[in-house]
């Protein structure tokens, strides 16, 4: 669990809570249902139209990942691959069949079937790098998706301002409807400019920032396994590794 996610999202949400309060206002003259559904429905719908379904979808499915990302332990890749390189010197590489499928990440099975069945080591690294560049497109434009809600946000909260300022004017010989038409112009601002910068913006950066974490753990695991290919020395094939994550 990604703890710093948890706690950024309470400090910048109860900063501006707690400032409301302080300055004398309530909570309650900022929750607006009107405004929400604006804004974020506007900004989803935006969204929606802009992007590919298999782009969308996978924006959803990535989401959760701000909270819990996806496992990248490096030196527990490193210290399998070293077990890889002992065994395949010592038995050959059709000694490693056995592991195969052992291996539950399919972008590093299809590398190890790879060595298994004696490709070249050229083609090892073409075909997962070719592999690995489809996985990266795909999750960086999923993530581009939180980008563009950044981007959309703002503007329909000025959308919804203007709605809000509309109904006022229809509204000017009943007072008692101005209060609500005024409250929804400016919460649909603060809705707008809110969501995008404390939570479309962060997520798509924090999700960019995993996504470019795998590629690197991935790219070694390339690395590890066309030097096993290539049937370089454990020790050497360790220090090439840890250069990826020098810290």
């Amino acid at each position: 669990m990604d703890i710093l996610s948890i706690i950024g999202a309470v400090v910048a949400v109860g900063s501006i809570l707690l400032g409301q309060m302080i300055e004398g206002g309530k909570i309650g003259s900022i929750i607006q249902g009107t405004a929400f559904l604006i804004v974020i429905g506007g900004t989803v719908g935006a969204v929606m139209l802009q992007s590919p379904l298999k782009i969308f979808l996978n924006s959803i499915k990535m989401l959760p990942w701000i909270v819990f990302p996806p496992k990248t332990d490096p030196q527990e890749s490193i210290k399998t691959i070293l077990e890889w390189s002992d065994t395949a010197r010592k038995n050959g590489l059709l000694a490693l069949e056995a592991l195969v499928e052992s291996v539950p990440d399919p972008f590093v099975r299809k590398g190890l079937q790879m060595l298994v069945d004696g490709t070249d080591p050229e083609k090892i690294r073409s075909t997962l790098e070719e592999e690995l560049g489809a996985l990266e497109h795909h999750d960086i434009q999923a993530a581009k998706v939180y980008e563009s809600s950044g981007g959309y946000s703002p503007t329909v909260g000025i959308l919804g301002a203007v709605l809000g300022l509309i109904h006022v004017m229809e509204n000017l010989a009943d007072p008692s409807k101005l209060g609500e038409g005024i409250a929804t112009s400016f919460v649909a601002t603060v809705y707008g400019v809110g969501s995008a910068n404390l939570f479309f913006l962060p997520v798509s950066n924090k999700l960019k920032n995993i996504v470019h974490n795998r590629t690197r753990l991935r790219e070694m695991q390339i690395d590890g396994l066309v030097a096993i290919a290539e049937g370089e020395n454990p020790r050497i094939i360790e220090g090439r590794l840890q250069g990826y994550f020098p810290h």
